[in-house]
């Protein structure tokens, strides 16, 4: 079956050498970054995320938490010319016994996939939910800034790792290592969810980039706050596990301030999953035109930042600094 466009809201489950580098940086267009570290603070390898996410680590992580809700106000009249990336197809084929014979369920995405990671304010480990976008050195993965850093007076979280199509435990494309987290510094320091964004550089794994294995999809920025989109992610708060790849689909609008509202009851752990403008089931390719931000106070709704010029920055600032 194919996930129709027409519906207003659908909702289901998916069935389915060693150089100086400084550790954060800041850059003129208003992104930031930092290398990814491990609770321990030193720089983190492929191999020391790999040895932390144990199972029963995953098992034991718990949602993240969205920004609080801000009072509705005049929305900013969206402005800037429409912009597009296309997304790329997998180029990597993946031997059948790494799949661990793990068949796509429907609507499912291989571009989609379960983040990990701890706060270092508190040490406790979270859920969040990721997709990879496509770009020039195909090592992007989109996600939301709480996803990546804890906001005002926050810290950059650390032992980050993406698992793409992650289901009941199993890792049918590996578990993937953070490089470099990256987010607008309006998140980081005044905890503004209009700019709730982030992108994640990651590191190779087996000699391969993660879009090259998976695929990557593509971006829009200024496409207006009325549009048709497929929201997956892996909502891990009751009644949900967080164990399964979920799906929302219907149009948006203006929720408040400079933020796009679905109809959708993904709970925590959505955080951070694409709103895919014309998704298709059958490659698992669409366009992110926003992420899971946080629940509005309707229950049957939750918010997500606009894309306008600023995604756009933060995917150009990230991109520069991908090896």
């Amino acid at each position: 079956m194919r996930a129709k466009r027409t519906v207003s809201l659908a909702f289901g489950f998916v069935l389915a050498a060693s150089v100086f580098v400084p550790t954060a940086q800041a850059a003129p267009n208003g992104s930031s970054a930092s290398l990814a570290r491990t609770s321990d603070n030193k720089i983190q390898t492929a191999a020391a995320a790999e040895a932390y996410w144990t199972p029963e680590r995953m098992a034991g992580a718990i949602p993240a938490e969205g920004p609080a809700t801000v009072k509705a106000k005049s929305a900013p009249q969206p402005s800037g010319r429409a912009g597009s990336i296309e997304g790329v197809a997998p180029s990597v084929k993946v031997k059948t016994e790494q799949a661990q014979g793990i068949g796509t369920m429907l609507n499912e995405s291989q571009t989609v996939g379960k983040v990990f990671f701890t706060n270092p304010a508190n040490g406790l480990n979270y859920v969040c939910s990721a997709a990879t976008v496509s770009s020039a050195k195909r090592k992007l993965v989109q996600t939301a800034g709480h996803c990546v850093h804890g906001g005002a007076g926050g810290q950059w979280m650390s032992n980050w790792v993406f698992v793409p199509r992650y289901r009941n435990g199993a890792r049918p494309f590996g578990t993937w290592s953070a490089y470099q987290l990256t987010s607008r510094t309006a998140w980081i320091n005044s905890s503004n969810s209009d700019e709730d964004m982030g992108i994640v550089i990651m590191q190779t794994l087996g000699g391969n980039s993660i879009a090259n294995v998976v695929g990557g999809n593509g971006l829009r920025w200024n496409w207006g706050y009325s549009v048709a989109v497929t929201i997956l992610g892996y909502p891990a708060g009751p009644p949900f596990t967080g164990e399964l790849q979920y799906f929302c689909q219907g149009t948006t609008w203006n929720g408040h301030a400079q933020q796009v509202r679905a109809w959708c009851n993904m709970t925590g752990g959505s955080s951070g999953g694409p709103w895919l403008q014309e998704y298709n089931d059958a490659n698992g390719l669409g366009y992110i035109n926003s992420v899971v931000s946080h629940r509005h106070n309707d229950p049957s709704q939750m918010d997500g930042p606009y894309f306008d010029n600023d995604i756009k920055s933060l995917y150009d600032f990230a991109e520069s600094l991908s090896p």
